[in-house]
C-alpha cells in the first residue's frame, strides 16, 4: 500500500539514485530544489513526506552513492593482502570517477567543497564521511601488520591517507576533464611508492 504523499509507483532507492546524480552535478548549494523534485519525478510535499528536508534528502542521498557507487571501497578491503587493498581500490577508483553516463569525480568529495556559511553542517558532514572511509582503510592495514603482511611499525594511518589523498586527488581531476589512462598512469607511480614505502619498511 502505498503512502499517502506519494505517487503510484514511487521507488525510493530510484528516486534517491536520480537525487545523488542531481547533487554530484550541481554540489549541494546548486541543486535547487526545482532541480531535484524534476529528477525525481515527485512533487514538493512528496518530497518532505518521504526524505525530509534538502539537507536531510542530500544525507540520504550519500548514504545511498556509498551503497552503490563506493561498493568497490567496501570490496578493495577484502582483499587478501594490504598491496591487494590499495592496488583494487585505486584501480577501481578510477573507473568509478570516470564511469561513462555519471558525472565525473566524487559526490563526497563535489558535492560540498564549495559550501557558504549557512551550510558547514553539509561539509563537515561529507568531510567526516571521507576520514570514516579513510579510518576503514587504516584499521585494514593495521590488520594486514599484525598478520606479518606489511612490516612491524607500519603507519597503517599514514598509509590509509596517502591512499586516500590519491583517490581524492582522482575524483578531483576526472571533474576537470583527466581521462581514465591519465589517472591510472598516476595510480601506478602511487602504486610504486606504496610498495616501495611497505617493502623497506619505513616507518
Amino acid at each position: 500500500m502505498t503512502r499517502r504523499g506519494r505517487p503510484r509507483g514511487f521507488d525510493v532507492d530510484t528516486a534517491l539514485d536520480r537525487a545523488v546524480d542531481v547533487f554530484w552535478r550541481h554540489g549541494y548549494e546548486g541543486a535547487s530544489l526545482d532541480d531535484l523534485t524534476s529528477a525525481m519525478g515527485i512533487n514538493r510535499p512528496s518530497l518532505y513526506a518521504a526524505f525530509g528536508n534538502k539537507e536531510q534528502l542530500f544525507r540520504l542521498a550519500v548514504a545511498r552513492y556509498a551503497q552503490v557507487d563506493m561498493a568497490y571501497a567496501r570490496e578493495a578491503l577484502a582483499e587478501p593482502t594490504a598491496a591487494a587493498v590499495a592496488a583494487s581500490l585505486l584501480r577501481r577508483n578510477v573507473e568509478a570517477v570516470t564511469r561513462p553516463g555519471r558525472p565525473a569525480g566524487c559526490l563526497t568529495v563535489q558535492g560540498g567543497t564549495a559550501c557558504s556559511a549557512g551550510n558547514e553542517a553539509v561539509a563537515q558532514f561529507l568531510a567526516a564521511s571521507r576520514l570514516a572511509g579513510e579510518r576503514h582503510l587504516a584499521e585494514r592495514f593495521e590488520r594486514a601488520v599484525d598478520e606479518g603482511d606489511l612490516p612491524a611499525g607500519t603507519d597503517a594511518a599514514g598509509l590509509a591517507r596517502f591512499v586516500m589523498v590519491v583517490a581524492e586527488g582522482h575524483a578531483v581531476h576526472a571533474a576537470a576533464g583527466v581521462s581514465a589512462e591519465d589517472l591510472h598512469t598516476a595510480t601506478d607511480i602511487a602504486l610504486s611508492a606504496f610498495f616501495a614505502h611497505v617493502s623497506t619498511g619505513h616507518h
